[in-house]
């Protein structure tokens, strides 16, 4: 069976719901999907059709957008967050997870929310759409994965200031995180033995423990510890000397110590391209690569490029997982 994705509106007043048309136009009848939200809040003159349940996405025409109706509390303006229509935000990813956990969706893909704006407006106490989705799968912890044709990258410490990462990197969560990462490229990706390259946290790796320690005690022995199970590591390598052309075509998947570590390389080698991707979730979830874009919501320009790879990726995870 052939279980279409779910699309969430994500921010009402951001680039999410143009750029929902904007995709379903480009892929057409590529593979199917669903968008979760408010109708109202489509832009003006979308081509689009209601539907009553999930199954009913396949049958709609390939130039409409097949839509399952959420309301919310209030209208929304391109730019201008709406904090009424917070709740209703949440309540849709709540509903895309529930579905695809039914069995009725094959994988969640989530347009951009706004983090202030949902605890300004429903009091959201999570960092961002990967910590409430795993509160939602009932998982103690995820991974998140930026990839793109080019390049696939995982920072082990994500949302915090630069100073706490050398307190926050732990043995404990640098190895679950290479232990995520592995088995998510396995089971979604098909690689059947991945091979993994992990940065140091310091300028040259530590340069033998003149520029930092952290190689030594910290990332040497984890790597260690997991190549004796088998794991294929390299590292830990200088970061500067991880991401030119010919050092990733030796690694399916580089682990990053800290966020810019991980998604400066990313996003400047494929900035329109990258796809979000939770790893360790029971189901599959996906996301653009980009924010709200509040300050060119509703003009027409937004690329929808991130959510149209978005969205293929997820439909290939999804299918990765069937065998």
């Amino acid at each position: 069976m052939n279980l279409p994705v779910a699309l969430t509106c994500g921010d009402p007043s951001g680039v999410g719901p143009e750029l929902a048309v904007a995709a379903r136009a480009a892929l057409g009848a590529e593979l199917p999907l669903f968008w979760i939200g408010d109708p109202r809040h489509l832009p003006q003159g979308a081509a689009f059709q209601e539907i009553g349940d999930p199954a009913e996405a396949s049958h709609v025409p390939a130039g409409l957008l097949p839509v399952l109706p959420h309301g919310f509390a209030a209208p929304a303006l391109p730019g201008q967050p709406a904090p009424e229509n917070a709740a209703g935000v949440i309540a849709v990813i709540e509903r895309a997870v529930g579905l695809v956990q039914a069995g009725l969706a094959s994988a969640v893909c989530t347009a951009p929310i706004h983090k202030k704006a949902l605890k300004d407006g429903a009091g959201f106490g999570f960092p961002g759409h990967t910590e409430f989705l795993a509160h939602l799968a009932g998982v103690d912890r995820v991974v998140m994965m930026l990839a793109s044709p080019d390049l696939r990258v995982v920072p082990v410490t994500i949302h915090i200031a630069l100073a706490e990462v050398p307190a926050a990197l732990t043995a404990d969560l640098l190895e679950d995180t290479i232990r995520i990462t592995d088995a998510g490229l396995r089971r979604d990706f098909g690689l059947v033995r991945p091979r993994l390259a992990v940065a140091g946290l310091n300028p040259h790796a530590g340069e033998g423990g003149a520029m930092g320690r952290e190689e030594i005690t910290l990332i040497g022995p984890v790597l260690e510890r997991l190549r004796a199970e088998g794991y294929d590591l390299r590292g830990p390598a200088s970061a500067d000397t991880m991401f030119h052309a010919r050092a990733r075509a030796g690694y399916d998947a580089a682990i990053c110590m800290y966020h810019d570590q991980a998604l400066i390389p990313i996003k400047t080698l494929d900035f329109d391209g990258g796809v979000n991707v939770t790893l360790g979730l029971p189901f599959v979830r996906t996301s653009p690569d980009h924010g709200t874009a509040y300050d060119i919501a509703g003009k027409g320009v937004a690329r929808p490029d991130s959510l149209i790879a978005a969205l293929r990726m997820a439909h290939q995870m999804a299918a990765a997982r069937l065998g």
